[in-house]
């Protein structure tokens, strides 16, 4: 049986990477509402002692500082749960996340990215979580209509979105006052908005500011710079219906002869294999960094660099994105499963004030309208970005394509095949894993 699923906002489609896309179909099922004590299981074991549920994750680094924060302040808060955390290489998490829900031994909680979770989906190894929050009082209307429809297959959602996670146009102030494009304000003078205008831009950079980079392009991983300004076209991975790939396009090729240009020209270096530690080291000028980069380029205001969302090179503002969720396995017990389900409460109504920190944009509304979140720097304009989000496609083949994605852009970019010829391969390889 094929899936169906609802997307009624601007938002649609989007993607999940190391580094870290549109159907149709049913409406979406009321969001629960808090029921009566005597219709609650208790989530305290016979013996009077905290049900115990194991949560994995797979944030490390400062991400795993602020998880730590959230699971101590949620098991100080109450008496009847107690988590425990399981924390693994981010290298490894799937497959060993999908080998515990295919043999039912593992988490009782888990966190998975939004793309991530239609397989499990539609193999039934986690449950809707719409009856579950009832039961917690957790009202799922805080969360955004878009991160809520991210979620829904066939009227139900499936997951607690945690957050959304993109990039932002970060720029260092420094390099740009040298090239006489910083404004009074400390913002970029970005010139005309299209891809002739920015290369200009770029162009006066480089003429000024010589040894630095103009742009800092994340080549590992160009699926991602790609995206974002293959959606601000207006491009999109599959087809409506998800049947067929629909990236081979003259959309595809303007934005991939912009990047050619700029390694061309050298306003961006194409062997530069750590250029998140280039723009930080104060050796470009410009970057598409993730929101969850920000306490790092932030955080430091010796670095002089300021944060907006990305300019509309090609005609609109629309980007990739991603999302963490908070999903519940099959196989756990139903006293398991709603004491996770106050744990996910906790994790979005309280935890994402600190998860906020970290630089992901909170999905719970709350925190974001909360003046705590917005003193953060520059949060206004995560906000801002966060509007034209564009999230990846429902299909469980999801992982495959984007590794298809991933790899044929390699090819295109460091000469192995033309663009033209690059695009073709990567639609026949997207359709026949699609046809499989």
């Amino acid at each position: 049986m094929k899936m169906k699923k609802k997307f009624t906002g601007v938002l649609a489609a989007g993607l999940t990477l190391a580094l870290v896309m549109s159907g149709c179909s049913s409406g979406t099922k009321d969001r629960g509402t808090d029921t009566s004590a005597a219709d609650k299981p208790k989530t305290e074991s016979a013996g009077g002692s905290p049900v115990e549920i194991t949560f994995w994750n797979m944030f490390g680094g400062g991400e795993g500082d602020f998880v730590d924060q959230i699971i101590k302040g949620f098991n100080d808060s109450q008496k009847e749960v107690t988590v425990k955390q399981l924390r693994l290489e981010s290298n490894e998490y799937y497959a060993k996340l999908g080998t515990a829900l295919s043999s039912s031994k593992g988490p009782d909680v888990a966190v998975a990215h939004v793309d991530r979770i239609s397989p499990f989906v539609k193999a039934k190894q986690i449950v809707p979580v719409d009856e579950l929050a009832g039961k917690v009082g957790f009202d799922l209307k805080q969360i955004t209509e878009s991160n809520m429809e991210s979620v829904t297959y066939d009227g139900k959602p499936y997951a607690v979105p945690l957050d959304t996670h993109f990039h932002m146009f970060y720029y260092n102030k420094d390099i740009l006052k040298k090239a006489d494009l910083l404004n009074e304000d400390g913002t970029p003078k970005l010139g005309e908005m299209t891809p002739e205008g920015f290369e200009k831009t770029l162009a006066d950079i480089h003429a000024k500011v010589p040894d630095v980079q103009a742009l800092a392009v994340n080549t590992p991983y160009f699926q991602e710079p790609f995206l974002n300004l293959y959606y601000e076209a207006g491009g999109d991975i599959l087809n409506a219906d998800m049947t067929k790939a629909a990236i081979n396009n003259d959309k595809a090729l303007k934005v991939l002869n912009f990047y050619m240009d700029l390694y061309k020209n050298k306003y961006s270096d194409l062997n530069d294999k750590n250029p998140w530690d280039t723009f930080l080291n104060g050796k470009a000028a410009f970057w598409f960094g993730g929101v969850w980069e920000a306490g790092l380029l932030l955080g430091d205001q010796s670095k002089n660099i300021g944060a907006m969302p990305l300019p509309p090179i090609f005609g609109s503002q629309t980007h990739w994105a991603s999302s963490h969720t908070l999903v519940i396995p099959s196989y756990v017990s139903p006293e398991k499963q709603e004491a996770a389900a106050k744990f996910m409460k906790y994790f979005s109504e309280v935890g994402g004030k600190t998860w906020g920190q970290a630089g992901h944009v909170p999905a719970n509304s709350n925190v974001t309208a909360s003046e705590e979140y917005k003193n953060l720097p520059y949060r206004s304009a995560f906000i801002e970005a966060q509007k034209t989000v564009k999230f990846a496609p429902p299909t469980d083949k999801y992982t495959t394509i984007i590794t298809t994605i991933s790899e044929s852009l390699q090819n295109i970019i460091f000469g192995n095949e033309t663009p033209e010829d690059g695009l073709a391969n990567m639609e026949k390889q997207i359709n026949e894993v699609l046809d499989n």
